[in-house]
C-alpha cells in the first residue's frame, strides 16, 4: 500500500510551487526588458493553477508584471477563485467529517 502524503510534504510542496510561480514572472520581467526569449503564459498560469496563486501574485506585484494584460489578468483571477472555493470545501469536508 503507497504512502499517503504527509501535512509536512503537501505544505513543502506548495511552499515549492509558490517559489517557483513568484521567480517565473521576475525572470520573465528581465527578459522583456531585455529582449530575452519570454516565458510561456501558460507557464506562468500553469504554475499558478497547480498551487501557485498566491507566489504568481506576489512575483505580478513586487514586479510590476502582466498587471494590465488580457485576458491573462481575468484568467489569472479565475484560478485563484476556483482554489479558494476548493480550499473552502476541503475545509467544509473536513470539519464536517
Amino acid at each position: 500500500m503507497p504512502f499517503p502524503l504527509a501535512p509536512a510534504d503537501i505544505a513543502a510542496a506548495i511552499v515549492a510551487v509558490n517559489f517557483t510561480a513568484f521567480a517565473a514572472f521576475g525572470i520573465d520581467k528581465w527578459k522583456a526588458e531585455t529582449g530575452r526569449w519570454r516565458i510561456a503564459e501558460s507557464t506562468l498560469l500553469l504554475l499558478a493553477f497547480i498551487g501557485g496563486s498566491v507566489g504568481a501574485y506576489l512575483g505580478r506585484h513586487l514586479f510590476r508584471h502582466k498587471t494590465r494584460k488580457q485576458p491573462f489578468s481575468s484568467t489569472l483571477h479565475s484560478i485563484a477563485v476556483v482554489q479558494i472555493l476548493a480550499l473552502g470545501a476541503a475545509a467544509g469536508w473536513t470539519l464536517a467529517g
